[in-house]
């Protein structure tokens, strides 16, 4: 799916429609250090099975895509709803 890389929409901060670059959300890398991941370690080292099963076979073929809506006027930043896709192209609509 092609999708524009500037879009004309409400920023909840400047209360106007504006002009919002976008982009996709891509999440940071794991912190291997935090409470959460050391627990999910810990649970899993020893004997005994894996703690969550593994999954055998994938339902869904495609993930769901982040966007990424940053104001140009305030920088304010807002994220839309995934969207599953396949692909995602962003191009430049607006000059």
């Amino acid at each position: 799916m092609k999708f524009p890389k500037k879009i004309r929409t409400y920023c909840p901060k400047c209360g106007t429609h504006t002009i919002h670059t976008v982009s996709i959300y891509k999440h940071g890398k794991r912190r291997k250090l935090s409470e959460g991941e050391r627990r999910y370690k810990r649970k899993k080292e020893g004997y005994g099975s894996q703690r969550k099963p593994e999954q055998k076979r994938f339902a869904k073929v495609t993930k769901k895509v982040l966007l990424r809506v940053r104001c140009t006027k305030c920088g304010y930043t807002t994220y839309r709803l995934g969207i599953r896709l396949k692909k995602i192209e962003l191009i430049d609509v607006m000059r």
